[in-house]
């Protein structure tokens, strides 16, 4: 991992010691920080990509060379170079199928600034061809029941480890047993072989992950003849075929020898074998040891034979001591080992900016001993980067280091005036952390000014920290450190508390009852106790053992061993059992924590029985693993171990892809895929990416695909509300995830289209009507139909002196319900209503019809009085029950008889309703949740009072993210209730108020939520715009003044006038400016048709339907009812042209039904 060099610098010149800030005027040596694999095949069509990374200050210039000569990749033929910036990466991309052949050969990076040069490893660049199989005649194999047979394979070379499969024509596999074995090599034998083993599609498959193809071979047509005289035989190797043989055995790599035999008869059992039928002996991670002779052998009842192995084992360069980049100050004397071993043994070659030293001048101030590099005096001119480099047949090892050499003032890390607090008798350690170049000299002084090591009990350490051992009371106080260099020296005081020593606690107590106390019970207090009493005569004696239990002690700190199972992600744990304190341990629980990506948090990677102490642990890929183990009896946990040591697991390609794949649109031409990232433990690399890809649902066409770190994706210019499909796949250095599963996600949706239409309406009673209304057509709904929307309001009755405004009530209703019960209407009053289909986007265009009801009606206010008037046919009638009454008011009741004589003499009685009391019943109460809102509805309990409550929505979570939404004043009778602007994927918490709270209750809207995209440019800023839409005001009122002046400035005759005026009025309808004005007038009432004589009434009445546009906005006032606050269409469309989501056309004009 990178690390800037002014935080390593710290490290380097003191250890341990804290991190501070290097000036930023210092300039930084180059250091590698990435660089391409030793070995890169590439294939015909394959795009070459050659990495080299570099951090340094000066900037740092980078050049290449292939098989040591310079390189400049832009300047070969034929190829198109992408070079990164501030990068030595580069890609070639080539324009025929061959060119990956032309660039075969060893390259190196070098990177380079003012202070130095650095050199990556060597990257041997293999190209590599489409495989095929050559053509050949396979003839048929002839062969009698009983005898053995080899079926040869021989695929295409391969730089890349290929996978052989034998399968028959049906794509079956060839069932292998101890009779038919595949080899390494790729043959099929066969020991023996059986009539059953006649087939004609013997065939080779051979699979190049590279490449990704599986060529296969001719069919091999196996012809077995069958007899009645087969005899038993000896055994005998089909492979190998002669008595011996010499391989050489790479240290630290996986080791097979096999041994192949035909014949008849069970192998034995005590083998030295372990796989493919006892036919493969593999030895893992080989070590030097392994080096000897290994004998095979097959045997049966008529004989054996066998075949030995001699073992070499050799290895690669591997490091003993690796050199290091330090800082150093002026006269100060490098010393760079590079200790290196292998078999054979490596050769090592220094090397100084790039360059091998035996081509430099030769110069005293270096010189290379025992194969460590020494440079004595060295003085800021001496600043360079060296590489020293091991290699021999079977590798190659490189290091840079670099060699800095600065002049910095000295400076103490350490805070000033720490305080230190220690007991009598024990040893303090005072701090001192000094930091400088030249390194600083450190010494401690009392307050006046004396050195303080002429006590024997205080002792110096080479980091600057002061120890004082058998403290005294009078140790207390100042202590001064002091670090020097030849820049400057700097000072800081310590300190030093010496408090006396802890009483102990008191001893068990005796009372008088002869019991005994003992207090602060500890596990030391544990064991056998005698209670003795005894007189002058007699004396008796009783004993009792006292066991003090409670959950396990530490566990001592556990070990890892079987480190080559690293390489397979597992890894061996042992320990020592915990103190059980009593009570027998049930169970260890192992943990884990990684200090790279998650310190200091703990995770659990299992438990294990109580009576075991050592496990195999299966780990992820790429994780830093520090264990500790925690034993658990009944009485819980115990402390946990101390933290083993860190291993590291090997990198790999994730093994997990994203879950949660969703795909909405937020806006009518996009689509916004979103997904839950990994978790950083299924990383298996230090970083991880995510391959989205995504094409149209139903269509076979290339996927498109973008690679991503974040969470989401943006796809534009998408159609609208079209299904895709959706596939999120983790990718890291070292390769893709497994293949993900397909999503259908939807681009972004428009308003509806088409209104629903009216089946009918029925009344039910005094203040309910049922409505009903024809699904809308899926087409139309331009997205997912998330349900109706029924808007009604009160139009007018034959009240007396009403002066009350018309407010709205509304009803939503789900997708699959296409009728809805509007309830709490006035009595014999006319009311208008409309139909809306709604989806994510909002509402669509409405269906307006009006209903009437003939029963008795409730009339409004007249001032501050209400009044009721209303007729009864029925002469006979002798009781009416009123509804909808105030339970707050108190009434005034006129009743008089009317005749065809005129009205008689009237009766006048006062009354009012029932005062509203306990608990009110909110019946079958439910809210249910759509992307940006929400419906609570209920029903009213027969008989109960009406009555105002609030209902307040809470956003809970990210509170500061969600706007807040006051409480809104609510009917009992109003049975729903419906909450806009909500924010999408949010929880909310309802609350019903009124003088408290009377009920609770939880709902989540739908949707993805937030989607932070990346900030616009300027160009879509509000005051960028309203800049230039102003400019372009200007420009035209200029024009229209102009043409004003043209018109009625110049000169010209009478005739011509006159002429102008007749041409004007001869001009048929369509004149251009009149067609103009026509157009106008059809953008500003959509379908309309335009008046031709100017009586054009205005829109301005508070319930004109000509005044609605499509865009909603949808709010409540205090009594919940439904307000709808509208966009006109004119200047929809003066903005954005043609919108799919129109205002409804106002030649459908509200009828009231009467």
């Amino acid at each position: 991992m990178a690390v800037s060099l002014r935080y390593l610098w710290p490290l380097l010149l003191c250890s341990p010691c804290l991190l501070i800030q290097i000036p930023d005027e210092l300039m930084e040596p180059p250091v590698i920080t990435e660089q391409s694999p030793r070995r890169l095949v590439v294939f015909p069509t394959d795009d070459i990509s050659l990495k080299c990374e570099a951090s340094g200050k000066p900037e740092v210039q980078f050049r290449w060379t292939r098989d040591g000569v310079h390189f400049k990749p832009k300047e070969e033929l034929g190829v198109t170079v992408h070079q990164a910036l501030h990068s030595g990466s580069f890609t070639i991309i080539g324009n025929n199928s061959n060119f990956a052949q032309r660039f075969q050969g060893t390259y190196r990076c070098f990177a380079s600034n003012k202070l130095g040069t650095a050199m990556s490893h060597e990257i041997q660049l293999m190209a590599e061809g489409a495989p095929k199989w050559p053509k050949e005649t396979v003839k048929p194999v002839e062969v009698e029941e009983g005898e053995s047979v080899i079926l040869p394979c021989h695929p295409p070379p391969s730089a890349e480890p290929l996978r052989i499969y034998w399968m028959n024509s049906k794509i079956l596999h060839i069932k292998q047993d101890e009779r038919v074995t595949m080899g390494q090599n790729g043959n099929l034998y066969f020991a023996n072989v059986l009539t059953s083993d006649n087939h004609s599609d013997y065939i080779c498959h051979a699979h190049f992950p590279g490449t990704r193809t599986i060529i296969q071979k001719e069919p091999i047509d196996l012809r077995v003849k069958a007899t009645n005289s087969m005899i038993d035989r000896k055994p005998r190797l089909l492979f190998p075929t002669n008595s011996s043989s010499h391989l050489v055995a790479l240290q630290g790599q996986p080791l097979v020898l096999e041994c192949i035999a035909e014949g008849f008869g069970p192998m034995p059992a005590d083998r030295v074998t372990y796989q493919n039928h006892n036919k493969t002996l593999q030895l893992l991670n080989v070590m030097e040891e392994d080096d000897g002779e290994y004998r095979c052998l097959a045997e049966n009842s008529l004989g054996s034979d066998r075949h030995t192995y001699y073992v070499t084992v050799e290895a690669a360069p591997y490091w003993l001591h690796k050199p290091q980049s330090h800082l150093y100050g002026p006269g100060e004397t490098v010393r760079l080992d590079c200790q290196v071993q292998g078999r054979p043994q490596p050769e090592v070659t220094w090397r100084i900016n790039g360059i091998p030293v035996e081509d430099l001048a030769k110069d005293q101030k270096y010189r290379i001993q025992r194969g460590a590099l020494i440079l004595s005096n060295v003085q800021p001119s001496d600043t360079m980067v060296t590489q020293c480099e091991a290699r021999n047949r079977h590798g190659l090892l490189l290091a840079n280091a670099y060699i800095y050499v600065v002049q910095l003032p000295a400076k103490i890390l350490t805070p000033d005036n720490e305080t230190y607090m220690a007991v009598e008798g024990s040893t303090a350690y005072l701090l001192c952390k000094a930091f400088g170049a030249p390194v600083p000299s450190v010494q401690w002084l009392d307050k006046e000014g004396k050195t303080v090591l002429q006590d024997e009990r205080f002792f110096p350490y080479t980091n600057g920290t002061l120890g004082i051992r058998d403290l005294q009371a009078n140790d207390t106080g100042h202590y001064f450190c002091q670090a020097a260099n030849d820049q400057n020296n700097v000072t800081v005081v310590a300190n030093l508390q010496v408090k006396g020593q802890v009483i102990p606690p008191p001893l068990p107590i005796v009372g008088k009852d002869g019991r005994l106390v003992i207090h602060s019970l500890d596990y030391s207090d544990q064991g056998n106790y005698s209670c003795v009493a005894g007189t002058e005569l007699d004396v008796v004696e009783s004993r009792a053992e006292l066991l003090v239990v409670g959950s396990p002690g530490p566990v001592p700190q556990p070990e890892l061993s079987d480190r080559h199972l690293l390489k397979q992600s597992q890894v061996r744990l042992s320990w020592s059992p915990a103190d059980d304190h009593n009570a027998p341990i049930e169970k260890y629980d192992i943990e884990f924590e990684d200090k790279e990506m998650a310190p200091q948090e703990w995770y659990s990677l299992g438990k294990v029985p109580g009576n075991q102490t050592s496990t195999t642990l299966k780990l992820s890929p790429y994780v830093h693993y520090t264990f500790r183990v925690t034993a658990i009896n009944k009485y819980g946990p115990g402390e946990p171990s101390p933290a083993s040591e860190t291993v590291v697991t090997p990198e790999a390609a994730p093994e997990k892809n994203p879950v949660d794949v969703k795909g909405e649109g937020n806006e009518t031409s996009n689509m916004v895929i979103t997904w839950k990232p990994l978790r950083w433990m299924d990383w298996n690399a230090p970083q991880v990416q995510y391959r989205v890809q995504w094409r149209p649902q139903g269509t076979r066409g290339t996927w498109q695909e973008q690679i991503v770190s974040d969470p989401f994706l943006v796809v534009s210019n998408t159609s609208t509300f079209v299904p895709y499909e959706i596939k999120v796949q983790a990718v890291n250095s070292q390769g893709k995830g497994p293949e993900p599963q397909i999503t259908i996600g939807y681009s972004g949706e428009d308003y509806p289209q088409a209104s629903p239409e009216l089946e009918g309406i029925k009344i039910l009673n005094s203040s309910a009507v049922l409505v009903r209304w024809w699904p809308v057509d899926p087409a139309q709904v331009k997205g997912h139909l998330r349900g109706y929307n029924v808007t009604y309001w009160w139009e007018g009755s034959q009240r007396k002196h009403s002066k009350r405004h018309a407010h709205k009530g509304h009803v939503l209703v789900p997708a699959n319900t296409t009728s809805a019960i509007l309830g709490g209407l006035r009595p014999y009053s006319s009311y208008h209503l409309e139909v809306q289909a709604f989806n994510g986007r909002g509402l669509g265009p409405a269906e307006l019809e009006a209903t009437a009801n003939s029963l008795p009606l409730l009339a409004v206010d007249d001032g501050d009085k209400e009044q009721l008037s209303f007729d009864l046919p029925d002469p006979e009638l002798r009781m009416h029950n009123l509804t909808n009454l105030s339970p707050h008011l108190r009434y005034r009741f006129q009743l008089q008889a009317t005749t065809k004589e005129g009205p008689g003499e009237a009766i006048v009685r006062e009354g009012g309703t029932m005062a509203l009391s306990g608990t009110p019943d909110f019946g079958n109460i439910s809210a249910m949740a759509g992307e940006n809102y929400s419906v609570v509805s209920w029903v009213p309990k027969e008989g109960q009072c009406n009555f105002g409550f609030q209902i307040w929505f809470k956003a809970l979570g990210d509170e500061k993210m969600s706007p807040h939404l006051p409480p809104q004043y609510v009917s009992y009778n109003q049975s729903s209730y419906t909450q806009w602007d909500l924010q999408p994927d949010t929880d909310y918490e309802i609350h019903l108020l009124k003088e408290r709270v009377l009920l609770k209750m939880a709902v989540k809207t739908n949707g993805t939520g937030r989607v932070r995209l990346p900030p616009a440019g300027f160009a879509t800023e509000g005051w960028f715009i309203g800049f230039i839409s102003a400019i372009i005001l200007l420009l035209l009122v200029l024009l229209i003044l102009c043409f004003i002046k043209r018109s009625k400035g110049g000169k010209y005759s009478v005739k011509d006038k006159e002429d102008t005026q007749v041409d004007s009025e001869a001009r048929p309808m369509k004149d251009e400016t009149f067609g103009e004005y026509s157009d106008n007038e059809e953008k500003a009432f959509g379908s309309s048709q335009p008046s031709l004589n100017g009586d054009i009434k205005p829109l301005g009445s508070d319930d004109s339907l000509a005044d609605y546009g499509g865009s909603v906005d949808v709010q409540f006032n205090e009594d919940g009812s439904f307000i709808g606050q509208y966009s006109g269409k004119k200047e929809k469309e003066a903005a954005g042209g043609n919108d799919s989501s129109g205002a409804a056309s106002p030649i459908n004009p509200a009828g009231a039904l009467e």
